[in-house]
């Protein structure tokens, strides 16, 4: 056995003691199942707890089974999952849904083969869902417990290399507790998410590992875990047009595949235009501008990509090209439109509060 195997294995019994005493309250938590934990860990990728609960309980009014998933509306649930981004999550849990519904009469796989399969589904969300469903001693290995187990062994190890990943998981696989698997996952997160924190001084004193972890005994917290520092993200300049007519706006609907698929969008082109060029684009789409609003600036994050754009806000007549839709307020409601046009929405609803 290995010595950081050895080292882990002192953390089960305090984790799960300290777990009893602290652990978060969760709806996930307070009624579980496969389809609950599922939707919720597939939501909390990238995104903050706090952030999560009301998506989640929407989600879970709309959607309260498998089958009610697989036979939502597509536009509907886009709408439902606005703001959280990464909206091929969205896309993924429902094909997943439609494959349980129908291949599996609804009833959530139990074997980390038939779930791994699944659109969307990897090594951790796998983990979560049989040790915490199913009651199964399978790891659930993310950031917060990467962080913790390098941490606690001391590990200078990448961990966001692939092979390492694969070896620590391998490590807490082997140091888990047989008994409370799916507690022992959960109470990982928990650590990591309010003690062993990801910035700033973690709380070691409160830390049920504080006597025997490495970090904390050579004083090299801060140092771990080891991550291999990231390519620059990659820049595209965009223009875009917020175009206003009486009560209506200009969108178009993203193409089904790629980034933000199948979304709602305020027509753009690549590049950053001057005023006179954004007219000749208008020119070119068969639109006359009335009224030029204001310029904005704003600028969103994705995973590999920054996008950095320039917005026109401007009163305009005309139709535009085939498969613009021009919409009310009501029917916006209706649409999802990503996050990363948020500062342009926002434009949106002041611009019509002004008026009224």
């Amino acid at each position: 056995m290995s010595n950081e195997i050895q080292q882990l294995k002192r953390l089960s019994a305090p984790l799960l003691a300290w777990y009893d005493e602290n652990r978060r309250v969760l709806p996930w938590r307070e009624e579980v199942s496969a389809y609950r934990t599922w939707v919720s860990e597939i939501m909390l990728q990238q995104t903050r707890v706090s952030a999560v609960l009301p998506y989640f309980a929407r989600f879970m009014a709309a959607f309260p089974t498998v089958e009610a998933l697989a036979e939502a509306d597509t536009e509907r649930l886009m709408k439902l999952w606005e703001g959280l981004g990464y909206y091929s999550r969205a896309r993924n849990l429902q094909k997943a849904a439609q494959i349980v519904a129908q291949r599996y009469s609804g009833r959530f796989p139990e074997t980390y083969e038939e779930i791994i399969a699944l659109p969307g589904i990897g090594d951790y969300t796998a983990g979560a869902i049989l040790s915490i469903a199913f009651g199964k001693r399978v790891p659930a290995v993310d950031g917060n417990v990467l962080r913790v187990a390098a941490r606690i062994t001391g590990s200078r190890l990448d961990v966001l290399d692939a092979k390492n990943k694969k070896l620590f998981r391998s490590w807490m696989g082997s140091a888990m507790s047989a008994e409370r698997p799916g507690e022992y996952n959960q109470a990982l997160m928990d650590l990591g998410a309010t003690v062993c924190l990801p910035s700033g001084k973690p709380l070691c004193r409160i830390c049920p590992a504080w006597d025997f972890c490495a970090a904390h005994r050579e004083g090299c917290q801060e140092e771990l875990p080891v991550r291999a520092k990231k390519k620059e993200k990659r820049r595209e300049h965009l223009t875009v047009f917020v175009l206003l007519r009486e009560d209506e706006v200009a969108l178009r609907k993203r193409p089904n595949t790629g980034l933000l698929a199948g979304l709602w969008e305020y027509p753009h082109v690549p590049g950053t235009l001057n005023e006179e060029d954004a007219a000749a684009r208008l020119s070119d789409w068969g639109m006359t501008p009335l009224q030029w609003e204001k310029r904005l600036e704003s600028h969103h994050e994705f995973t590999h990509i920054r996008w950095e754009m320039t917005g026109y806000v401007l009163r305009v007549r005309g139709e535009g090209p085939d498969g613009w839709l021009w919409t009310d307020e009501k029917a916006r409601r209706r649409l999802a439109i990503p996050s990363a046009f948020a500062r342009f929405t926002q434009e949106i609803e002041n611009t019509y509060e002004e008026r009224e």
